[in-house]
């Protein structure tokens, strides 16, 4: 009898050790790049290039909270939060139409950094370029 409890108990301790690994595994953080690259995918003519993005320098050096670009909104409220997996813009910013009150996709970033970069100018602080195309895009390869 104790020999037949003691199988059970390991089988079953086995089990539970596979689940946790399991569980664990599945929860894993997302990778944060130091880096961010934005590029002109899907528009229905790429004028510009790519715009690269320091993650780290806005997150880290600057404090920026994540939820100032990353959001899930539900009822009008942004419920993502640090931690939770980050999509890409594009999966509800179209690039080439509107879709009720969701920008489209370059009105979604242009929006949101050059809003921060203006009003960051007018508190006096330092900020990043706004005005100029060339000094946010990368220059486009033929």
């Amino acid at each position: 009898m104790n020999k037949r409890f003691l199988t059970i108990l390991i089988v079953a301790l086995t089990g539970m050790l596979f689940l946790t690994v399991g569980a664990l595994t599945a929860t894993e953080k997302q990778a944060v790049p130091d880096e961010v690259t934005l590029k002109n995918k899907g528009y229905k003519k790429d004028k510009k290039g790519s715009v690269k993005l320091s993650h780290k320098k806005h997150n880290v050096d600057y404090k920026i909270a994540c939820t100032e670009c990353h959001h899930v909104f539900k009822d009008g409220k942004n419920v993502w939060k640090e931690g939770d997996h980050v999509d890409k813009c594009s999966k509800c910013h179209d690039p080439k139409k509107k879709k009720d009150k969701t920008l489209k996709l370059q009105n979604a970033y242009h929006k949101n950094c050059k809003n921060c970069h203006k009003a960051l100018l007018k508190e006096d602080k330092p900020t990043g370029p706004f005005k100029k195309c060339n000094k946010c895009h990368a220059k486009k390869k033929k």
